[in-house]
């Protein structure tokens, strides 16, 4: 059991890693990058295009904003973000979902540097509530069903994490951070370009006690991208991603287990190739592996522990080109192969796996230059439970001198049974072998008007999502079936702003309905309101302040005691952040997590941290 006592020791450590680690005494990070408010993205269509072209609703989450914020967590990151309402089971390092317009947590997918994180036999949620956000990653938020360009999970929509090209004179930067809870952290990045090389590295290291007994938090992970010009026609490169987190796990406040542990190790791998012919081509080529163990560990006084090993193999061969001889359109077509392995030792017994083979082409068309349409179509063939097409088609609008965006989309998706789901077996269950996808059909229409001088953009999203062919359990609870449809609708509103004067404000606020049409009862842990603002400001003298709320009201979930449906608590939580420049090297950061010390569970039985207080160095080599 982690108990705050070894916090000094584990304090020496991260020091020495820090100032040991690859690169330590030799690179500095540079100042963030200015925020970009106009970016290109690249998940709505799998090419880069800019974003005032798109009919997706996309959000994109700058590094330096999350800087800005003292953001450190992609859980954290998400929480501002309209239409993606995430819940964690406790305090860092917990479990933690995320409802993509209220689809369910197993229907959103995370691609990592270009490769699926999840699909039902590999879940996302210890990686979700404790991997931190590096300082050169780049997020990217796609809503909606996104199967046609991504397959199975993509029903809520995509989150995508990407490592970042490194740019500039190579240069670094240390971080160390103290606090409340026992909590130690220390960073390290580096990035920059020579001739033809360029890389992007950071790693991480920390401790937290959290409040609970038996709820220490150990996590470490390590991102590194290489790329490497070959031609100027050709350019390849590499990614690495590593993570690694150790939890005391208590359970529920009921229980208060003073013995269970978990840990999880998470390694994904990719090597890519980047292509353009003399003609009008260009193309990728990628190739990229996953290997992550999951372990729970639960003691018994006079018996022998029950530990519980879960095992994720993944290889992946993804290749597209896209060719833009035809005028005014964008035609890119490609192919994913795919190969997994699932091993778990505990419910079902699992030992299962797969191939997959998907074809999908998309053709972007701009038949004037205020007007932009897309269109896809994708074909999955699973060796397991069989075949699902699925299609998706947008359209963009600028009528007002590019100011104004009036969009729309309408796609499906689906999302592909668990080898528990039809395989697994015990004493009182069994897979069934012929169940058929979960499939969704949803559609979208909006508005973005963006500001002046770029100044900022403020985005109206209308959204409705019904699902069909849901695994729910039998009757009798020995096996699943496709019996349950489901509708999900609702309202996003969004805004970012920067002022000359140097203030930068950004908000949300959801209203989501979310019904189960078979048992004609509200989704559970579906907020009906969730809204977030954040303003930052630049005072002077190298000073920045700033604050933010979060506001979540009208959900329901299950009581941990009793597991009947409750009415689930309304919260409001709010956080304070400064930071001084002291010079040009040397940073000093300073926040205040929830404030005003507000007690609530995100989910029944979980209880969340108290008041916390953080103080960071950062020094720029």
């Amino acid at each position: 059991m982690i108990t705050s006592s070894r916090a000094p020791a584990r304090l020496a450590c991260t020091v020495l890693l820090i100032f040991g680690g690859p690169g330590g005494a030799a690179s500095g990070l540079a100042q963030p990058p200015p925020i970009q408010l106009e970016p290109v993205v690249t998940t709505a269509t799998r090419t880069g295009a800019e974003i005032r072209t798109i009919g997706s609703a996309v959000e994109v989450i700058a590094a330096a904003d999350l800087a800005r914020r003292q953001v450190h967590s992609l859980a954290g990151a998400l929480g501002g973000i309209a239409g993606a309402p995430h819940f964690a089971s406790g305090a860092p390092g917990a479990l933690a979902s995320v409802f993509l317009r209220g689809a369910n947590s197993n229907q959103a997918l995370f691609l990592v540097d270009g490769i699926r994180l999840n699909d039902p036999n590999t879940d996302y949620a210890v990686w979700l509530g404790g991997a931190p956000v590096s300082p050169g990653d780049s997020v990217e938020i796609a809503r909606g069903p996104q199967s046609t360009l991504y397959g199975a999970e993509a029903v809520g929509g995509v989150v995508a994490l990407r490592a970042r090209r490194g740019a500039g004179v190579p240069a670094g930067s240390i971080g160390f951070e103290v606090g409340s809870f026992g909590t130690v952290r220390g960073t390290l990045a580096a990035e920059g370009e020579r001739g033809r090389t360029a890389f992007n590295l950071s790693a991480h290291v920390g401790h937290t006690d959290n409040e609970r007994a038996n709820n220490g938090f150990d996590s470490s992970q390590l991102a590194l991208r290489v790329d490497r010009a070959i031609h100027p026609r050709l350019a390849t490169g590499a990614t690495l991603r590593w993570f690694h987190g150790a939890y005391g796990d208590p359970g529920d406040r009921h229980t208060n287990d003073p013995d269970n542990r978990s840990r999880e190790d998470n390694l994904l791998a990719t090597a890519f190739a980047d292509f353009r012919t003399a003609g009008k081509l260009t193309g990728r080529i990628l190739l990229g592996g996953q290997d992550r163990r999951y372990v729970s560990e639960n003691p018994s006084p006079g018996a022998a522990a029950q530990i519980t090993e879960v095992r994720n193999r993944r290889a992946v061969l993804d290749a597209q080109a896209t060719y833009s001889g035809v005028a005014r359109h964008r035609i890119t077509g490609g192919a994913t192969l795919e190969g997994s392995h699932a091993r778990n030792t505990g419910f079902g017994d699992v030992d299962e796996q797969q191939r997959s083979i998907a074809l999908f082409a998309q053709d972007e068309y701009s038949p004037r230059e205020d007007v932009f349409f897309t269109l896809g179509l994708r074909h999955d063939d699973f060796e397991t439970f069989g075949r699902a097409t699925t299609g998706r088609a947008t359209a963009a609008w600028l009528p007002s001198d590019r100011r104004l965006k009036l969009r729309a989309t309408y796609g499906t998706g689906f999302r592909s049974p668990s080898f528990l789901d039809l395989f697994g077996r015990s004493s009182f269950y069994h897979g069934n072998p012929a169940l058929r996808p979960e499939r969704a059909r949803g559609w979208d229409a909006g508005m973005d008007y963006y500001l002046p001088r770029q100044a900022g953009v403020l985005s109206a999203t209308w959204f409705e999502t019904r699902l069909a062919d849901l695994i729910t359990s039998t009757a009798d609870f020995r096996s699943v079936e496709n019996i349950q449809r489901a509708r999900t609708r609702g309202c996003e509103v969004s805004m970012r702003a920067e002022t000359r004067g140097g203030t930068a404000l950004r908000g949300s606020y959801t209203w989501l309905e979310a019904v189960n049409l078979t048992a004609g009862t509200r989704l559970l842990r579906r907020p009906r309101h969730q809204a977030a603002v954040d303003m930052g400001r630049d005072v002077g003298r190298g000073v920045n302040v700033g604050a933010g709320l979060a506001w979540t009201a009208g959900r329901e979930d299950v009581d941990a005691a009793t597991f009947a449906t409750i009415a689930g608590e309304d919260f409001t939580v709010v956080r304070v952040y400064g930071a001084w420049e002291v010079s040009q090297r040397i940073t000093l950061r300073l926040r205040f997590e929830n404030l005003l010390d507000e007690s609530y569970e995100e989910v029944n039985g979980y209880p969340a941290l108290g008041f916390g207080a953080f103080a960071r160095i950062e020094w720029r080599l």
